[in-house]
C-alpha cells in the first residue's frame, strides 16, 4: 500500500511540473480575462474524424440556426467575444476569408461565448464582420456540442468543419496568418470534391 501511495504522490508531483501553457496563463493572473491559445493548428485526417456534430443556437438576429443548415458546405466556426484582444486582431482576416469563399460552398459562423446581442452587433459593426454569430453566453450549447469532439479550450478558437459535419481542423488561439486558415479551408473543400 505504501509503495502505491508513494507512486501516486510522485505521479502527481511530476504532473504538476508538466508544461501546460494554458494552465500557466491561468496561474499568472494577468487580469486580461481570457486564456489565449498559442495558434496551434490541429488537422484531423478524414479516417480519424469523429461523428458529425449536431448543434443549434440563436443568432444575434434572433433566428435559430442548426448544423443541418451547413451540411454539404465547409463551415468555419470562430469562438470569440468582444473583449478578447486576439479576437479583435483576427477579425479582419476572418472577414476577408468569408468574402473570398462565401460563394464557393463555405459558410462562416461566429460563436460569441460571453456577450449579449448589443455588444456582438457593435463588434460586427466596428470590425466590418458580415457573417452571423450565435450568442452562446447564456447556455453554452455550442461550446458543449463540440466539447466531446475537439474542445474550443481557448478564446479565440477556430474550427473547420467538413461537408459531412465533422471537425477537420482546429486553430487554438489567434489565427497565426490568414494563409493558414485559407489552406485549411482549401483542404476541406478539396476533400468534398473527391
Amino acid at each position: 500500500m505504501r509503495a502505491i501511495a508513494a507512486a501516486v504522490a510522485v505521479t502527481i508531483a511530476l504532473t504538476a511540473c508538466a508544461s501546460d501553457p494554458l494552465a500557466a496563463q491561468y496561474r499568472e493572473g494577468s487580469g486580461k480575462n481570457y486564456i489565449a491559445g498559442d495558434g496551434t493548428v490541429t488537422e484531423i485526417a478524414p479516417a480519424n474524424r469523429q461523428k458529425p456534430v449536431d448543434f443549434s443556437g440563436t443568432l444575434e438576429s434572433g433566428a435559430t440556426t442548426t448544423a443541418a443548415e451547413y451540411r454539404d458546405n465547409v463551415l468555419v466556426l470562430n469562438f470569440w467575444y468582444a473583449g478578447c484582444a486576439p479576437c479583435r486582431a483576427e477579425a479582419p482576416d476572418l472577414q476577408s476569408l468569408w468574402v473570398k469563399y462565401q460563394d464557393s460552398g463555405v459558410s462562416f459562423l461566429g460563436v460569441n461565448i460571453r456577450d449579449q446581442v448589443g455588444t456582438a452587433l457593435a463588434f460586427a459593426s466596428t470590425y466590418g464582420v458580415t457573417y452571423p454569430s450565435v450568442i452562446d453566453a447564456n447556455g453554452g450549447t455550442m461550446q458543449l456540442a463540440f466539447s466531446g469532439i475537439v474542445a474550443p479550450n481557448a478564446v479565440p478558437t477556430t474550427l473547420v468543419v467538413d461537408t459531412k459535419g465533422r471537425v477537420s481542423s482546429r486553430i487554438l488561439g489567434r489565427i497565426p496568418d490568414a494563409s493558414v486558415l485559407d489552406a485549411l479551408i482549401k483542404t476541406a473543400l478539396a476533400e468534398s470534391e473527391k
